[in-house]
Formats: C-alpha cells, structure tokens, sequence
C-alpha cells in the first residue's frame, strides 16, 4: 500500500521528525488521516522496537506541541503486521481550524495543510480566514452557569478502570475556559445538571400510546449513557425461531450496533441547542435521535465512510479514558455492517438512526384478556414506578413482614405475569428488580 492524501509512513520516531507538521496538516483537512510509524515510504514494514514508549512520547508531543488542543481528535493504537509490531495515528478533522506547532503560532512555520501525499505550509491568507471563522460556540468554550459543580461520579468512573484524577482533572481534562471557568463540558459531566435523558416505550409503531417514561438525566452524562445502555439491553431480549431442523435464538437488535449507536448519540449530541438525544422504542423499531447536522465540511459520503469531526472532542476525550469509545470513527461503519444506510435519517437539525426489530417489541393485549387480580396484586402495581428492588416495593406498601408479602402479593403478581424480574435467569439476586409487564399495565388502567 503507498502514500495517499490520508496515508503517511514514518520509518521511526525520532527528534528530528517532524511529527508535528503530519498531524497538524491532518487536523486541518477535512477527512483527516492515518500516520504509521514503522513503515517506510515505500510501504516496507520495518517495526518499532518498543511501541508502548514511543505511543506515550506521541502522545506527549501531540499534546505540549499543538494547538488549539487536539485531545480527543486523535487516536494511537498498535497493530501487527508481518509479525512486527507498528503504530497508527488516527486523527480526526478539527472544528477548531486553523491548528498549528505552538513554537511558530498561526504562520506558515507553523500551520500545514495536507496537498496530495505531503504536509505542505498553509498560506497567511488562508490561515486568516479559517481563524475568523473558527467554530467559537462549543462546549468547550461555554461557560457553565453553574460553578458549584462536583465530580464524584466521574471520580468513581476512573478508578473503576485503575485511572485516577489529581487536583489539575478539571484542567486536563478541558473542563476549564480559557477565563479559568467551569465550562458546559463540565456541567455536563458533573454529578448534578438538569439534562434530562429519556427512554421512552410505545405499545404501537408511532407516538400514541406511550406505555413507559424512564428518565436517567439530572446527573453526570456518563453515568446517565451507563444506564440507558443497560435499560436497551434489558429490552433488547432475545427471541427464538424454531424450525423443522433447529432452534435459532437471536436478539432484537444487534447488540454491537445498537451500542455505538447510543453512545455515538450521546458523544456527538449537539449540547449548544440544549436538547438532549432521545431513545424511543416502538412495537417494530428502536430510534435513537442526537440534535444537530453534520459537522461542517463533512459530508454524507465521508460521514458514511468513518471519516470523523467529533462534534465534543471533550466528551470524546473521557468516554475514550473510559473504554466506552474504542477508536475514532470506528462507530458508523459498525452499525453500517448490521443495518446499512437506510437506518439512517440526515436533517439539518437531527440524525436519527432507526433499528428494525426481528419481530414485535411489545405485543398487543387487549382489556378481553385482562385478568382479574386480587387488591394486593392491584395495589402492588400501583406503585411500581421503573424498576424496584423488593425492598423497595414493601417500604411503598408499608410492610414489614418478608414473606406476608411473598405469598399476597409478589408471587401472585408473578404468577398472573403482569409483573417480571429484570434478572429472570437468577431469580435470588441482590441485584433483582421488579417492573411491570404490558398485561400489568393494561391491569393498571383498568
């Protein structure tokens, strides 16, 4: 494979290379690029030696050496080829263009564009009109109106994958101003906002009868991606089609798929509207809606090739620190392998991508099927709100007694079917909750 306008070969990391010009170049183009280090320019495999050094020495100097920022533009991961071990630098195209080697600032030392397969100076003419339309208005740069914010959830998030946050996270992390305030990044990600963040369940295939509102918001946005993650996996139960020859068991929806697709929607949600994305699950689809269109200067064809301009590099900074994102614009054409374009819904103001299920997501019952429960049952399902632990359900009926409410309400609710454990396959977990089925809430509003 040779040089193309997206390909560059370093034969190997040292001082004297100019790694910074490449990156620079390909942060100012618009599709952006791949660099790999241990390949020659003629595409010979050569190796690095010791690739988890030289991935922190390039990491370091993408960092100190580049600005505006470019954390959470760029990726750098190893590969195996030939049996050696090489290095790809993925970079994103920025929003934030011009960018540029802060030792020579917006000149034509410092700013590079990307011409065929080389790195070449930008003209002053050009650097000057890309900074006086530099995208000004992102959540990077919005100061939180709130500055009283904490961050233990985040805090929590890191150490669970053995990472720590010093006294300088809120700086390193970009969730600082230029002025040194909190910016809307950091509302965003603090434990307490008011964004708020629905799943919501229809019994039909459009927007009439909502039969469930569960609502994840008004806390860190990692923490509210988490628990939609895991309500969609709940729903996302697995149906089996039995044949003459065998049983198939497939789920509704593909599972890889379906997770890029929300996390996708969360990480490049266009904030600056204060609209939050949107999860909707109908009888024959799911939908999951981000506001905002395409980033500038990205069109269909390259949004649908992976090409990547995260619209909140901030966000795409953490939600990679936290395994929740594996490499840039690795997402699209991972839901385009299940689903293909058509799952796709382009406006000016949202993308919408919707998801067929592989048979009804919430079957039909109708008031002739009802069955008739008793007032226990009746006032069990009175005050079942989301999913509660059984704990939870007798302090709501004020009793006390396990096993009185064993026998007159739990397992007869059970029994009848109008309520189901969010964890059937162990039934004695400390992790159980209990939620209304859709018999249970035709019994309810009846």
């Amino acid at each position: 494979m040779t040089e193309t306008n997206r390909i560059e070969y370093k034969e190997r990391l040292t001082k004297d290379l100019d790694l910074e010009k490449e990156i620079v170049a390909f942060l100012n183009y618009r599709e952006g690029g791949l660099i790999y280090v241990g390949v020659d320019k003629n595409g010979k495999v050569i190796g690095v030696k010791d690739p988890d050094v030289d991935m922190l020495k390039i990491k370091d100097r993408i960092k100190n050496n580049i600005a505006p920022s470019a954390l959470g533009l760029f990726d750098v991961v190893t590969e195996e080829q030939e049996n050696k071990h090489i290095l790809k630098i993925i970079v994103a195209s920025g929003s934030e263009k011009p960018y540029f080697k802060k030792k020579y600032g917006m000149t034509g030392k410092g700013c590079f564009m990307r011409l065929g397969t080389a790195a070449e100076p930008m003209p002053q003419a050009m650097i000057d009109k890309l900074f006086a339309t530099r995208t000004r208005n992102s959540i990077g740069k919005i100061k939180a109106h709130r500055q009283d914010l904490s961050f233990e959830q985040l805090r929590i998030y890191y150490e669970e994958k053995k990472k720590s946050l010093n006294k300088q996270f809120k700086k390193n992390l970009e969730l600082i101003t230029e002025e040194g305030s909190l910016n809307y990044a950091a509302y965003l990600l603090a434990d307490e906002n008011n964004i708020s963040i629905k799943v919501a369940k229809y019994s039909g295939k459009n927007r009439v009868n909502l039969i469930e509102n569960n609502e994840y918001g008004y806390c860190s946005l990692i923490k509210a991606t988490k628990s939609v993650l895991d309500k969609v996996d709940l729903e996302n139960r697995t149906a089996a089609t039995i044949t003459s020859k065998e049983r198939k068991e497939q789920r509704l929806w593909n599972s890889i798929a379906l997770r890029e697709a929300i996390i996708n929607a969360f990480v490049h949600n266009d904030y600056t509207r204060e609209t939050p994305p949107k999860f909707e699950i109908f009888s024959d689809r799911i939908e999951i809606t981000s506001t905002g269109s395409l980033p500038e200067g990205l069109s269909k064809k390259e949004f649908f090739e992976g090409f990547s301009i995260p619209q909140n590099k901030e966000l795409m900074r953490i939600y990679k620190d936290l395994e929740m994102v594996e490499q840039l614009g690795s997402g699209i054409p991972r839901i385009l392998e299940y689903y293909g374009k058509r799952c796709f819904k382009l406006s000016e103001n949202f993308l919408r991508m919707s998801f067929p299920a592989i048979e009804r997501v919430t079957p039909q019952v109708t008031p002739q099927v009802t069955p008739q429960v008793t007032p226990q049952v009746k006032k069990l399902l009175e005050v079942i709100e989301g999913e509660l632990s059984r704990q939870e359900l007798q302090e709501k009926l004020k009793l006390s007694d396990r096993e009185y409410f064993r026998l007159n309400y739990l397992q007869p609710a059970l029994e009848e079917e109008v309520i189901e454990m969010s964890i059937p396959d162990k039934p004695r977990s400390s992790k159980q909750r209990y939620r209304l089925t859709d018999k249970g809430k035709v019994v309810l509003n009846t």
